[in-house]
């Protein structure tokens, strides 16, 4: 089995005989690791270590060039799709000569089809003139086929071009929430893929207190409850509300379980503090149990 972090020992040092015991912990912080949606090569980055910035503030950016070309493609395959589709282009003057060719098709053979009954025609011209009739309604019907085929390719085609300029766009990246730039992982020059993360930025409400609560005190920790919370840095006393409570515990004592061996049980506990300014990653607290 798993033995409790250091602090968590401490935790039972300063619990063990006095269930209104302070409890040590520290905090953590729930970092946002920025990233691109598309591989490239990173151009610009505004950003230093440290620096605060506002939600929507430039972080970084990938070089445009290449998704461009990409753009620029799609936007020209959607331009060429739309001219063939359209009611005055290429696609429609076929449909109209088609169309023009069936009503002469349907003159022709009905032209026939009163004159063979009198004999003034051959059966052999009537049978032509049903085969073109025939012939004209299939060219029509293929025509307004590669119609239809054409206006689904030109909708295609513009989702196409849409979703390249909206990557294109997706190059710069902006910060999703105010905070601070806590690391960088690439710099101007350097090729990153999909997915890695470029800058790391902590905005203050990721940040949380974490502490170690024997089991004693389990019946006072509470989902919502409110505790109280110093630090060296802190000029006064602190609020902090519980946000997690470990289901099990961090240290396992023997299976008998004595009432000394049970206060070996400690359960991680997070809590959010409503004032997390001034508070950095890894900073030691002392939290006050609920009374």
């Amino acid at each position: 089995m798993k033995r409790a972090p250091l602090i968590g020992l401490l935790c039972l040092a300063a619990c063990s005989g006095d269930e209104s015991a302070s409890l040590t912990g520290y905090v953590e912080a729930e970092l946002l690791y920025i990233a691109p949606q598309d591989a490239g090569l990173v151009s610009t980055l505004s950003v230093q270590e440290g620096d605060r910035v506002a939600a929507g503030a430039p972080l970084f950016a990938l070089d445009p060039a290449r998704m461009s070309i990409a753009a620029e493609q799609a936007v020209a395959a959607a331009e060429s799709a739309e001219a063939r589709a359209d009611d005055d282009g290429a696609m429609a003057q076929q449909i109209a000569e088609a169309e023009a060719a069936l009503r002469l098709a349907e003159q022709t053979f009905r032209r026939s089809r009163d004159l063979v009954k009198d004999g003034a025609v051959p059966r052999e011209k009537y049978d032509a003139d049903a085969a073109a009739l025939a012939s004209a309604k299939a060219r029509l019907d293929r025509a307004r086929a590669e119609r239809d085929a054409m206006q689904g390719e030109f909708q295609s085609m513009t989702a196409a071009a849409r979703l390249a300029e909206r990557r294109l766009a997706d190059l710069k990246t902006a910060a999703p929430a105010a905070g601070v730039i806590e690391r960088i992982y690439r710099r101007p020059g350097e090729v990153v893929a999909a997915g890695e993360p470029v800058v790391a930025l902590l905005p203050p409400e990721n940040l949380k207190l974490r502490f170690f609560a024997p089991e004693p005190l389990l019946a006072k920790m509470q989902i919502g409850a409110t505790v109280a919370f110093a630090c060296d840095s802190c000029a006064q006393n602190r609020m902090a509300r519980i946000s997690f409570i470990a289901s099990e515990p961090q240290f396992t004592p023997p299976v008998i379980y004595s009432i000394s061996e049970r206060e070996k049980l400690v359960f991680l506990v997070e809590a959010r503090p409503y004032d997390p300014s001034g508070l950095r990653p890894g900073l030691p607290v002392t939290v006050e149990p609920p009374r």
